[in-house]
């Protein structure tokens, strides 16, 4: 009977140290490991200029205001068609009743009307804005990076942060004495790029008010990019 109790005892000993297996071998993973962050920039230039231009009219009778403000966009978009490479997108169209000064009454209707050009080609879109000026007003103008040239600084960007993590791992490494690392997990992120660079529409009445197309002059500048590599390693000592 008490020979049972023992062997029963050095199972349940046995059993419970092989349990503890996993738990030190977790515990063993994470020995030596410490966690770095590296981050790269670059100044990446403003290759897309948006414009926004619109209309606004009013006029007691929204049915003909309605063909009014659609007459002036049909023809700002026929123009804007016939010069290559640009992207037309047509903004937000509103209509809304003008009330008397009581509040109460409605004498009249207003509408406004956007168009929205997009092109790399700074020259030809300045141009073409100077030309729609003389019937449109100017809403606003961005500069953005544009699709193509921000997909190639990421790849860029990727690989230097890549390269910043690896000498920074080294660097711990060789502070720790250690013979080596290895690379647990790793984080690429980019810190998203900047908002449109906007020109405040002040700037640009000078063109509207001359009788003959003026060509805005423009000034795109760059943005600062990032890309981060967050993550640990596992020092190896000797």
């Amino acid at each position: 009977m008490h020979t049972f109790r023992r062997s029963a005892a050095l199972l349940a000993l046995s059993a419970g140290t092989l349990a503890s297996l996993p738990a030190l071998a977790a515990d063993e993973l994470h020995y030596n490991q410490i966690s770095l962050r590296a981050e790269v920039s670059q100044e990446v230039a403003r290759d897309l200029m948006i414009v926004t231009l619109y209309t606004e009219e009013q006029n007691t009778d929204p049915a003909k205001l309605a063909a009014d403000v659609s007459t002036t966009m049909n023809k700002a978009l026929a123009q804007a068609k016939q010069v290559k490479d640009i992207t037309l997108r047509q903004g937000s169209r509103n209509s809304y009743p003008i009330y008397d000064a009581k509040g109460q009454k409605i004498t009249g209707w207003r509408e406004r009307a956007e168009l929205r050009l997009e092109s790399t080609d700074f020259a030809a879109l300045s141009k073409l804005t100077g030309e729609l000026l003389t019937d449109l007003k100017m809403g606003g103008m961005d500069f953005a990076i544009a699709t193509p040239t921000r997909k190639a600084s990421e790849d860029a960007l990727l690989k230097d942060a890549v390269t910043a993590f690896k000498a920074r791992a080294q660097l711990a490494t060789d502070a720790l004495g250690g013979k080596g690392y290895k690379i647990v997990n790793m984080n690429l992120n980019s810190n998203g790029y900047p908002q449109p660079y906007m020109r405040a529409p002040m700037m640009m009445k000078a063109a509207g008010m001359d009788s003959a197309p003026v060509t805005p002059e423009v000034e795109a500048g760059t943005s600062q990019v990032s890309m981060t590599a967050d993550g640990s390693i596992e020092v190896l000592m000797p």
